[in-house]
């Protein structure tokens, strides 16, 4: 196989492990594209092109990691990771860590680690790549990637809920509140929300986002009810779709053009978390980008000429 034909085989791994390690779809695509310079600038052949390349793609994304949490503390409101409607690799007998591993919820905890403990964590935990693997590409001994290893783990063990909900489950529960945002029912909304369920958004300051996050099933599902149906009279459309391999959808305008993503946390019956991306810095990989601002005015005007 000639090096382009190997990488492009790789190109899937590469891009998995990538965004797992910064969250970004972009900064992701940005890391794999490094990769292959360095790849191609390479006067020999790897012994494992897969070891080289794994080694190189995750090197480049923790140094990436590195300058992007300065951004990230600087961030306005909430931040999130891009929405990924779907991983690119797959892998049967991983497909339970694959898919826990890309879901906001893990990648939000993933955020709590440094950037060697997350590197090793996903390198490890999800990939199941050997310790003398992982202590290459993250320049450690193997010694020293068990410790980090054991450290991230007691962090994202922490975090993370006791129960899990199965896909069907999901998927039902999803229908339900999706029908119910569509039609305003704020009943129906608060019967499927848990009694501490967070509104959250995540606008980066470059779209209308919520002041802070509204809690409580009652708040939730009134301020879901009443802004939904007046996006709906605006023509605006959602196609409900998996994000970050839960149940969500993407929301477009008249147009077609994204104007936010949501995702919903499942767990135990009940939706425990609605996040929303709005950032159209986060969005341009789903398609054009809406302008939310005008989208915003939209309504309000609607709003006035109802009243």
């Amino acid at each position: 196989m000639s090096k382009v034909e190997d990488f492009e085989e790789l190109r899937p791994l590469l891009f998995s492990i990538a965004y797992r390690i910064l969250g970004s779809v972009s900064e992701a695509e940005d890391a794999v594209q490094e990769t292959w310079l360095r790849f191609d600038a390479s006067a020999t052949r790897p012994t494992s092109t897969k070891a080289f390349l794994s080694a190189a793609v995750t090197r480049i994304s923790i140094d990436v990691l590195r300058s992007a949490r300065v951004r990230r503390e600087e961030y306005v409101g909430p931040w999130f990771p891009e929405p990924l409607l779907s991983d690119p690799y797959q892998d049967p007998a991983r497909s339970v860590e694959l898919a826990d591993s890309v879901s906001m919820a893990a990648l939000l905890l993933l955020e709590r680690l440094s950037p060697l403990e997350r590197a090793v964590f996903v390198l490890r935990e999800v990939f199941a790549l050997g310790f003398d693997e992982v202590a290459t590409a993250v320049g450690r001994s193997e010694a020293a990637c068990r410790q980090l290893l054991v450290r991230a783990r007691r962090h994202m063990e922490a975090g993370r809920p006791r129960f899990a909900a199965d896909r069907q489950e999901r998927q039902e529960l999803a229908t339900r509140f999706f029908d119910a945002l569509k039609n305003g029912d704020v009943g129906g909304l608060q019967s499927l929300l848990a009694a501490d369920v967070q509104l959250v958004g995540d606008g980066g300051g470059k779209a209308p986002q919520l002041a802070r996050a509204v809690m409580g099933a009652e708040n939730v599902a009134r301020l879901l009810g009443a802004v939904f149906p007046w996006l709906i009279r605006i023509d605006v459309t959602f196609e409900p779709h998996e994000v970050n391999g839960q149940p969500g959808a993407v929301f477009r305008d008249r147009d077609g053009k994204v104007s936010h993503a949501m995702v919903l946390d499942v767990l135990d019956g009940q939706i425990q978390a609605v996040r929303t991306v709005s950032n159209p810095d986060k969005l341009g990989h789903l398609g054009p980008v809406a302008d939310v601002w005008a989208l915003d005015r939209e309504v309000k005007q609607a709003r006035r000429q109802r009243n």
